[in-house]
């Protein structure tokens, strides 16, 4: 297979980012990557291109850190990419909200005629269009999900922090990585409005109750077209546990990793969200679970799939690219 990956910036990507992963497995199973970044698509006479730099099966890479030397040392190529059997989308729009804002939406523009000229294109980048900022989580069972407000103003803010016994979780509605993430309760109250002012710059604000396990941490499980991931009885899924008094639980923010229990309330609200999942086109997501409600389903580019490797001592990422084998063969036959 031909298998672009679409990311941010190729200078900002690392050895130990899951898209990283990805493509050194699909480059051992003997496929073609191809890295675009944001700023590098091409349009003309009908046809998508970009400025690609690609790794060929020869090349024979062994490890992430010779990956990521040979890609940045690697001259960019113009390709038509109606020649890739799949367009994987695997940026994070937060990233350049500030310096670039028209960078995600056009990447998505260009990925929307790639999928109607039939190529494969994951996730779907129509529904990824919707899937922006975290409001996603909300067109789901509310079973499965905290208690949650969306608003720009500081009335409603407290109105739902007394609802919520003056004890609840403020984030940009459009944010990743744990970034502007704030605990606010009784003892700290006093900066709420500091707080709600300082999200507000940039965007909405979501308000969600405070659920007890949070202090335990989160797990990070990941779905293939709405599907656990698992071999051997083993899931695709890592416990993520904060540190100190540190209240997110994201690997870059100092986090620990650890083996996670799946419970059998987490695979019924699997269940419960998998047809839409699936509906939408959102191939490949992480789940942040804390306890019986999923905080967030991340659908642009969930990351911590290598400290799942290495904890549950299963190659997933393998599994991950064999199932895109047969999804691409069976398009073909189709």
């Amino acid at each position: 297979m031909k298998i672009a990956f679409v990311i941010n910036q190729t200078h900002k990507e690392t050895a130990r980012f899951t898209t990283t992963l990805l493509a050194l497995r699909a480059h051992q199973m003997g496929h073609e990557i191809y890295y675009i970044g944001l700023a590098d698509f091409y349009y003309e006479s009908a046809h998508i291109a970009a400025h690609v730099r690609k790794v060929l099966p020869d090349q024979k890479i062994t490890s992430a850190n010779r990956l990521m030397e040979l890609l940045r040392g690697t001259e960019k190529t113009k390709m038509f990419l109606e020649e890739m059997d799949v367009v994987w989308l695997r940026f994070d729009p937060v990233l350049d909200m500030v310096n670039r804002p028209w960078a995600a939406a056009s990447a998505l523009q260009f990925a929307s005629l790639l999928k109607e000229k039939g190529v494969l294109v994951i996730n779907d980048p129509d529904s990824l269009g919707r899937a922006s900022n975290k409001l996603y989580l909300e067109g789901f069972d509310e079973s499965i999900r905290p208690k949650t407000i969306v608003t720009r103003n500081y009335a409603d803010v407290v109105e739902f922090f007394e609802q919520q016994n003056k004890l609840i979780i403020l984030k940009p509605l459009k944010g990743s990585g744990g970034k502007n993430v704030f605990l606010i309760n009784k003892d700290n109250q006093q900066n709420l409005k500091q707080t709600v002012e300082a999200i507000a710059r940039d965007g909405y604000v979501i308000g969600q109750e405070y659920l007890p396990d949070a202090a335990r941490g989160d797990i990070r499980f990941f779905l293939l077209n709405g599907e656990p991931i698992s071999i051997n009885g083993k899931y695709a899924a890592v416990h993520r546990v904060q540190q100190g008094d540190e209240i997110r639980s994201n690997v870059h923010q100092g986090a620990t990793t650890q083996a996670a229990v799946i419970s059998p309330e987490l695979l019924l609200m699997v269940d419960k969200i998998k047809d839409k999942l699936i509906q939408d086109g959102m191939y490949f997501v992480g789940l942040d679970v804390v306890g019986n409600r999923i905080m967030e389903i991340n659908v642009f580019s969930p990351g911590a799939l290598c400290q799942t490797e290495e904890i549950v001592q299963e190659d997933f990422s393998a599994l991950i690219i064999k199932k895109l084998e047969e999804r691409v063969a069976f398009g073909r036959r189709a």
